[in-house]
């Protein structure tokens, strides 16, 4: 069988996109999933999306980890699927789309180099204080994020984050693992550790809103509408969101960024 695809980066975080809305991909066969993910004897991506039939939306986000395995959100494969949708014209500027944690909308901007995207994330009630300038919350998927006095170009990332994603804590279901250093009261500059790639990526969607909600609680900030600028290594990102510092919940959360087409082809399964 011959599948076509195509692949879609967003800030350095790249994915394998295929059209699956006649349901003909084999979505349990997870090692198909990570040879087409690997870097020498796949494609290469760090996760493969299924756009999927869904009855009330446009489409449903179907989501696997570069090891095979399908996972929780993912906030540039969210943005990048918009802008595949639009390409497949199933979307226009607005798009509703339904994904593992729920529904989300995106908004639509193609431009002569890539699609500008802003994809509304879930709703974030609690977050977890666990040491000076360390947290843990769920933004779609699980997120542990530490601000450093020191810059995060001066961490050996892997070494560390490694020491936190297989701890007894979170060996078992696994976190993903980011290392901040505040730029400006409203700009941060973040390296994320991401499960099932256990690998450092160039950028997380889910870990770039965790690391800008945080900055709220470390900046001890007011109720009140924010924009944080997120440098990851891959490109800026920015997230905005209401805060409310009673409740410590945010809400009305929105990541933008640009979604960009890299090239399309056809892979041949055996």
């Amino acid at each position: 069988m011959e599948i076509a695809f195509y692949k879609y980066q967003g800030t350095g975080n790249d994915f394998i996109m295929i059209d699956d809305r006649e349901s003909l991909f084999p979505v349990e066969n997870t090692k198909l999933v990570a040879q087409l993910c690997d870097r020498r004897f796949g494609i290469g991506a760090d996760g493969l999306i299924l756009l999927q039939q869904h009855p009330q939306s446009a489409f449903y986000m179907k989501y696997y980890n570069a090891d095979g395995n399908e996972s929780s959100m993912c906030g540039n494969g969210g943005r990048c699927i918009a802008a595949f949708a639009h390409y497949l014209g199933i979307a226009s500027e607005h798009a509703r789309f339904d994904a593992i944690d729920g529904l989300h909308e995106a908004i639509i901007q193609p431009l002569p180099e890539y699609t500008f995207i802003k994809l509304k994330m879930m709703n974030v009630a609690s977050v977890q204080k666990l040491g000076n300038q360390t947290f843990s919350l769920n933004t779609g998927s699980p997120h542990y994020v530490q601000f450093l006095q020191e810059s995060v170009h001066e961490l050996d990332l892997i070494k560390e984050a490694k020491r936190i994603r297989y701890n007894d804590t979170y060996a078992a279901a696994g976190i993903n693992v980011n290392f901040g250093t505040l730029q400006d009261d409203l700009v941060i500059t973040l390296r994320t550790y991401e499960r099932g790639v256990e690998d450092e990526t160039l950028s997380c969607g889910t870990g770039v809103t965790a690391a800008a909600l945080c900055l709220a609680l470390v900046k001890q900030l007011p109720s009140g509408n924010y924009a944080i600028t997120v440098k990851a290594m891959g490109g800026e990102l920015k997230v905005s969101y209401d805060f409310d510092a009673e409740a410590v919940s945010f809400s009305n959360i929105w990541l933008q960024g640009p979604a960009t087409f890299v090239f399309k082809g056809k892979y041949l399964i055996g």
